[in-house]
């Protein structure tokens, strides 16, 4: 769709905006936002809600997940239609999404700000925050060493403001375009999701049944394999895994630094402030491409406890580096213990709290072998089949983002009136 610009336009107070259709007001943030105050004293409500990828859902108040109060009674009260924005860590993390609009009735951290429009439409100014989010106005706001705002800190920033009607016009037109984009993201969504699992399933049935759908048959050595092929061997992991506990010590500043996440091992910026440091490198250990890369400690909840290296490097000493010592089975490992990761397969061997695997009992754990030609066949078979699903995946996953793209431009366009969303009604 092809949308008019407004014919008459005025340059505005606001540098992020640049210009405004001529009709349209610009105040403070304080004439149409005041800021909600009110504490939980007494539980007055239990509605437990959280601000995620910019929208507020709901939490059990009975699940210990995530860092609790000793009391909710810190927490403030929220109200339908009220804006909340999370303006806390500013310099750490400039990639969260920081406003969204309140559906319902309940209590959220006192850390964030929440606001009620007046003389605004609360939808309007839902969106119009989202436009400044995207923009990344807030940013150049923080102070401190955590760089957090609170309402006096934007007090004067400006807001734009056309008249009720128009803004009501403005919103249903972005709830009625952006829930079409929404509708085309969810369809891709679960389009991905429908690819990853059917590339789990072609590494599983590879690994554990090869690629030979006539041959017999056997038990295989835990409940998560099944069934195997006869003439594989049943062997410890040590066979081909052996554990390297090789510190880089004061040789740190010699090592990249690495780390284990669902892409796999990466290379990670060692000057970006994103997540913690230790005040010295020195227990790091040292990886060397073809190593595995184990984390071998709460399990369950770790998103990827497997990865390949093909990069020189450092990590973690909470890790387990391995080295293998068979070539030839490397890949068809990887792909085993992904299957295993993707499962939860090795949950008979955990034990303690923290659901851990120490690397003497991992090394003993029993795995199926298949002869190395075979290996050989298996992996190939996989990165033909999996190539193919990836590139999907690839091509979807670029599709969604120019879609949030559009969507972030078209709010943006539309509440700074950058378009006449009533002509193109």
């Amino acid at each position: 769709m092809t949308y008019r610009r407004h014919a008459e336009v005025k340059p505005a107070a606001a540098p992020w905006i640049e210009e405004i259709p001529a009709h349209w007001d610009e105040r403070p943030f304080y004439a149409v936002a005041k800021e909600r105050r009110a504490k939980n004293i007494g539980m007055k409500e239990d509605n437990l809600l959280s601000l995620s990828y910019g929208n507020i859902v709901r939490k059990d108040i009975n699940t210990p997940n995530g860092l609790l109060p000793e009391s909710f009674e810190t927490y403030q009260i929220v109200e339908p239609d009220d804006v909340v924005f999370r303006l806390t860590d500013l310099q750490n993390d400039k990639r969260s999404l920081r406003s969204a609009i309140c559906p319902e009735r309940g209590i959220i951290t006192s850390a964030y700000l929440a606001v009620r429009s007046e003389g605004v439409l609360p939808g309007f100014m839902n969106y119009l925050m989202r436009a400044y989010d995207v923009q990344k106005v807030f940013y150049s706001m923080g102070g401190g060493l955590r760089q957090s705002l609170g309402f006096e800190d934007l007090r004067r920033m400006s807001v734009v403001a056309p008249d009720p009607d128009e803004q009501a016009a403005i919103v249903a037109f972005l709830d009625r375009e952006t829930g079409r984009i929404d509708g085309l993201i969810e369809k891709k969504t679960r389009f991905i999701a429908l690819l990853k699992e059917k590339r789990a399933a072609v590494i599983t049935h590879a690994v554990t049944k090869g690629i030979d759908p006539d041959t017999p048959m056997k038990e295989g050595p835990f409940k998560a394999l099944g069934q195997i092929p006869e003439q594989w061997d049943v062997s410890p992991v040590g066979r081909s895994l052996r554990l390297s506990r090789k510190t880089v010590g004061q040789r740190h500043d010699q090592f990249k630094l690495l780390s284990l996440t669902t892409r796999g091992v990466i290379e990670r910026d060692i000057s970006e402030n994103f997540g913690k440091f230790p005040e010295s490198f020195d227990t790091y250990q040292e990886v060397q491409p073809g190593n595995f890369v184990f984390c071998l400690f709460d399990i369950d909840e770790t998103p990827r406890t497997v990865g390949l290296s093909t990069l020189p490097g450092m990590i973690t000493g909470a890790y387990a580096v391995f080295g293998c010592q068979s070539p030839a089975y490397a890949s068809y490992l990887y792909y085993l213990f992904l299957h295993l990761d993707t499962c939860k397969g090795l949950k008979p061997f955990y034990t303690g709290l923290r659901k851990t695997i120490r690397p003497p009992k991992f090394s003993a754990i029993r795995i199926p072998y298949p002869p190395e030609e075979e290996a050989l066949r298996i992996v190939d078979h996989i990165e033909t089949q999996t190539s193919k699903i990836d590139y999907l995946i690839t091509k979807s996953e670029r599709s969604i983002d120019l879609l949030r793209k559009k969507r972030a431009a078209l709010i943006t366009a539309a509440v700074t009136g950058k378009i006449d969303v009533r002509a193109a009604a």
